[in-house]
């Protein structure tokens, strides 16, 4: 019997840069106020929310990924044909296949990476992170770009009260390569199907190809409303705020240290309420700095990671060297947690 050869990575990986990109347009509260009955102070009260970005029509998934690409590629101080692979997450690319990440790694002049897109909502960050380290580890690509972006103004109902306020578009990334020294840890994440229900897409797109449209919902004006996310508002803050805190635990236990080894907690920048009760369930040192790049930015599900790290770095409220939690988490339910040191 043959032995295969085993693979030759690098020791470690760690993340080497980091991009981000917001669109032009800035939306504040009172736009969203024209299509509901809520006011400015609910919403901040409620979310944090002051503002969001939505793209424009120029601002694609594949045009903001690869402005914030760009953006990490030259933080990681490498050239793009470099990269051996490209990990997309997103939930609001609308083209089943191919994968827009193929798109994205021609674009920025890759030398034929291979290039995948992943569906992990709010995790998917995590997700990607944790599969671009097992690639630099086991050898099958030296430099990895995971990229977490979304337009969630396309997948907005306007006119939903509980979700209107919650959304923005941008996009995300990092570059992952290798490391002497551990500087990503393991990751904690896993799914609760059974609490599917909680986050979804209100109607499925098949829905639109059999031609029956009595049970689609419609708007103010009686028209078809293109599918959008909806969520169990309550249900998902429970979880979140319970739930999550456990894993982020579990994380830091599995890195081996604890909350007072850490400079940077940047979670899912879901709503303020839930990052704040996680940094009090989790006891933070004040010392530790929180992202809330949700006040600016909205819920940008899986680039809210990845946006939120790099407004830190850029507005020197985090360093070169921090030891960083991260976590995500959202529809399915999914979730993935990790410690990592910043580039």
């Amino acid at each position: 019997m043959a032995k295969i050869k085993p693979s030759k990575g690098a020791p470690y990986a760690r993340i080497l840069g980091v991009g981000g990109y917001r669109p032009t347009r800035v939306v504040p509260n009172e736009v969203i106020l024209e299509t509901i009955d809520s006011s400015d102070e609910w919403i901040r009260s409620r979310s944090g929310i002051e503002t969001r970005h939505w793209a424009g029509p120029d601002e694609t998934v594949a045009a903001m990924s690869i402005e914030a690409a760009g953006k990490a590629i030259a933080d990681a101080g490498i050239a793009a044909e470099q990269i051996g692979a490209v990990v997309v997450s997103t939930v609001s690319h609308f083209s089943q296949t191919p994968a827009v990440a193929t798109e994205i790694a021609d674009k920025l002049g890759t030398d034929k990476a291979a290039a995948f897109d992943i569906s992990a909502g709010c995790a998917g960050f995590g997700y990607g992170l944790t599969l671009a380290k097992g690639m630099v580890v086991e050898g099958s690509a030296e430099y990895v770009l995971v990229i977490g972006v979304e337009r969630l103004s396309d997948l907005t109902d306007l006119e939903d009260r509980a979700t209107a306020f919650l959304f923005g578009d941008g996009a995300g990334a990092v570059v992952v390569g290798p490391s002497q020294e551990p500087a990503i840890g393991p990751t904690v994440w896993g799914s609760e199907g059974d609490k599917a229900g909680t986050i979804k897409q209100t109607v499925p797109w098949d829905r639109f190809a059999i031609g029956d449209v009595s049970e689609l919902p419609l708007d103010s004006a009686g028209n078809i409303k293109f599918p959008a996310i909806t969520q169990e508002g309550q249900a998902v803050f429970r979880w979140a705020v319970f739930e999550m805190a456990k894993v982020a635990q579990q994380a830091l236990e599995a890195a081996g240290i604890s909350s007072d080894d850490l400079d940077v907690f940047i979670p899912h920048q879901a709503n303020v309420r839930i990052i704040d009760s996680m940094v009090k369930t989790l006891k933070l040192p004040e010392h530790v700095t929180v992202a809330r790049d949700i006040r600016t930015t909205g819920n940008t599900s899986a680039a809210s990671i990845p946006l939120a790290m790099e407004r830190l770095l850029a507005t020197g409220e985090a360093k070169s060297g921090d030891t960083a939690l991260v976590i995500g988490f959202g529809a399915g339910l999914v979730y993935a947690a990790t410690v990592v040191t910043l580039p």
